[in-house]
């Protein structure tokens, strides 16, 4: 799918993927952040063909003019998960917010594991 909005100019189409993409880069430049991960081993798997990994680790779902994304990441040892969680959860919201110019309903952060 992909989010529609239109101005006095015309009609401007985001896709999903392009969500993903800055939701994911935000996601990354974030504190206590190790990496995004894949929800499921099937998604691993066609990651292993595809070269580009941009976008992973994050599900874009739109519902009008609403967007929810549900982050999957890896988290540092030793950093506090609800601050780091807290803290990915509003850079994620603003920067797609900036990015589309639509408002995000929720972020949803899934903790996949911790490393060193």
């Amino acid at each position: 799918m992909s989010v529609n909005t239109s101005n006095a100019y015309g009609k401007i189409t985001i896709s999903d993927l392009a969500i993903a993409k800055v939701a994911s880069l935000a996601a990354m430049e974030c504190y206590g952040i190790v990496e995004t991960v894949s929800r499921r081993f099937t998604d691993s798997l066609s990651e292993l063909f595809n070269k580009s990994s941009e976008g992973r680790g994050v599900k874009v779902t739109t519902g009008g003019d609403r967007i929810y994304i549900d982050v999957y990441v890896i988290i540092k040892f030793g950093v506090s998960i609800n601050a780091v969680a807290e803290s990915l959860k509003e850079s994620v919201k603003y920067r797609v917010e900036k990015f589309t110019g639509m408002i995000v309903d929720t972020v949803n952060v899934n903790v996949i594991g911790v490393k060193l």
